[in-house]
């Protein structure tokens, strides 16, 4: 029993170590905070049919822009320019989710944590 009690008197005996975990992961957050930030001012241009349709995303995949050229603008063939939408946003996320990975891959899977 004598070993019993410890290093339990004395706040577990790791006080300052505990101290020492709770400002990492206040700076952790912190860093996250101002990744996470990054991510919505980023602006990321993803382009289809040599540049005659650009769709701006931020970094967390919200369009912020769309901008077709008029040469594309066809009546007659309105299928082609969405699929040429459609190819812009696709390459816009595909530039996001590299960008993402960039800003938050530094914290493994606690983006979602604070």
């Amino acid at each position: 029993m004598a070993g019993y009690g410890r290093g339990f008197g004395g706040g577990f005996g790791g006080g300052a170590q505990m101290q020492q975990l709770m400002k990492q992961a206040q700076k952790m957050q912190e860093q996250m905070t101002k990744a996470q930030e990054e991510l919505e001012d980023a602006e990321i241009v993803g382009e289809s049919g040599n540049g005659l349709v650009k769709v701006t995303v931020n970094g967390k995949k919200v369009v912020k822009g769309i901008n077709i050229d008029s040469s594309v603008v066809d009546p007659d063939d309105v299928e082609m320019l969405e699929d040429l939408i459609v190819a812009a946003l696709n390459s816009a996320y595909e530039k996001a989710d590299e960008v993402y990975a960039e800003k938050m891959g530094a914290f493994g899977g606690a983006g979602g944590l604070f």
